[in-house]
Order: structure tokens, then sequence, then C-alpha cells
């Protein structure tokens, strides 16, 4: 019995060393991918294909010539930028929007069966995003919404707010219902309650789910690549398609946007990432 127990714990770490040297070969490689990206972008147009590990003379021009517009790729780029932004902040706010109104109305007004809003929408991620890619074209380009930035919102939007309804209801089982009686006994109504009592105590999953929805809209590239193909309604992130179009890529341009675009949402992951990890894990967590 004690020759079992001891060699048990062995077993188990040398099951995980294998997972364990593949989680950090990933880490490597992503950590390559990211310096391949920074040194193309640093070399001049004609010394993409060079063999040298780091640019012998590094230089900035790739990132001024996207910044200013300087490559024929590039004449739609702050336009395209805008379209991104608009896309993602639209995005961020409908979901935060429907998700807290839904939770708010099934957790804290006890809507009748208002369970199966949740299960409904949960249910919603059986069927694999990319399935519903033609129907949705079908949908939008039937409605007059083709190279639209509204369709894509929509659609984001409906994937989304699964996810953010099941985070607000497992947060919100944190915050004590006393408040809530509390506030109608002072003559609060439903909408003062949920202003100025729900929203507050649910800034932690508000920032979780909010950076969510934003890297979501933000990284997103099927259905922006399906329903967006005007240069003037197409984000970045679908414009950069456009770089592979020319029998001679301009891959340091092609790496110096990418990194430009990455910029927003690494900055706002850092900068809300204790909000997220508390958002994410309070739920979890029973009283």
């Amino acid at each position: 019995m004690t020759t079992i127990t001891a060699e048990t714990p062995r077993r188990a770490a040398a099951a995980a060393r294998p997972a364990e040297r593949m989680r950090r070969t990933a880490q490597r490689w992503r950590y390559v991918t990211n310096v391949d990206m920074v040194m193309i972008a640093f070399e001049s147009e004609g010394d993409v294909a060079s063999t040298h590990i780091w640019p012998p003379t590094p230089s900035a021009e790739s990132f001024w010539v996207v910044l200013t517009e300087g490559h024929w790729y590039l004449e739609a780029f702050w336009h395209q930028f805008g379209n991104s932004v608009f896309l993602g902040a639209m995005v961020t706010l409908l979901t935060l929007l429907i998700g807290s109104l839904t939770s708010f109305s099934v957790g804290r007004m006890r809507i009748r069966n208002g369970w199966l809003i949740t299960n409904a929408a949960l249910l919603t991620y059986v069927i694999p995003a990319s399935f519903l890619a033609i129907p949705i074209y079908l949908i939008m380009q039937h409605y007059g919404l083709n190279n639209n930035p509204w369709s894509v919102i929509f659609t984001l939007v409906t994937f989304a707010t699964p996810y953010a309804i099941f985070i607000f209801m497992e947060y919100g089982r944190s915050i004590p219902l006393e408040l809530d009686e509390s506030a109608r006994i002072d003559g609060a109504s439903p909408i003062q309650i949920y202003y100025k009592i729900y929203l507050p105590l649910m800034a932690p999953a508000l920032v979780a789910v909010g950076t969510y929805a934003l890297l979501l809209a933000w990284n997103e590239y099927l259905y922006q690549f399906l329903l967006l193909s005007n240069d003037r309604s197409m984000t970045v992130a679908v414009a950069l398609g456009k770089f592979l179009n020319s029998d001679v890529a301009p891959w340091n341009y092609m790496m110096a946007t990418a990194i430009i675009y990455a910029i927003p949402p690494i900055v706002t992951y850092y900068l809300f990432r204790n909000r997220m990890s508390a958002g994410l894990t309070m739920g979890g967590v029973k009283g």
C-alpha cells in the first residue's frame, strides 16, 4: 500500500512533464514570432528576405509610412483604424448594456422563468460561430447591411452577449438582495436601483466582460472579411490581408501595421488585468 501511494505522485508528475514541455515550447515559439515581427518591421523595404538575426541598419521608416499613409495599400489606414475603434466600442457598449440589463432582470427583478433566458443564451454556443457565417451573410445581404459596420456589430454582440449574461449572473449572486429591498423601501424605482446600486457594485465584472468584448471585436476576422469588402468600410484586420494580393508583398509595412494595430488591446489588457481577474473569479466564490 505504501509503495502504491508513493508511486502515484511520481506517475502524475511524469504524466505532466510532456504537457509542461509543450506549454514552454509554445511560449518560446510565440516570443520568436513576436521578435520576427519587430525585426521585419525595422527592415528596409529591400532587405526583408535577409538572413540577419537583427537588421544591420534598423530603420523606423516602415512605421512612419504607416502613420502617414505613405503606401497605396495604406491610403485609408486611419479611416480603417477609426472603423476598428468604432466597431470595438459599439460591441463593448451593447454587450455590457444587454448583458447587464438581462442579468438584472433575471437575477434581481426575479422575472418568471428567467432561467430559460440565460440557459437558452448559453445553448447558442453549441453551434460553432464559423457554421453561421453563410446564414448571417445572407441575412445581412437581405436587409441591405453589406459593407456596413453595424452588420458586424450586430453579429459580434450576438456572440458575446451569452458569455456576458453568464458572468453577470454569477457575479450578481455575491451582491446581497437586501440592498435592493432597502432601496425599494426608500422609494427607488427599478431603473434607479440598476444605475445607482447594481452597476457600481458590478464594476469588476463590467470591466472583465467589456475587455473580453473589445478584444473579441478587435481580433475578429472572419465576419469582418465576409461583411466588409469596401476600402472605406473595412477595418485594419481585414485591410492587412490586402498586402498579400501583390506579387511582392511589402512585409515590413505589413508588420509595422500589425504592431501599431496591436497596441490598443495590449494597453487595454494591462490597464484592466487586475479587475479582469477579480471580475472573472468573484462569481465562483460561494458565500
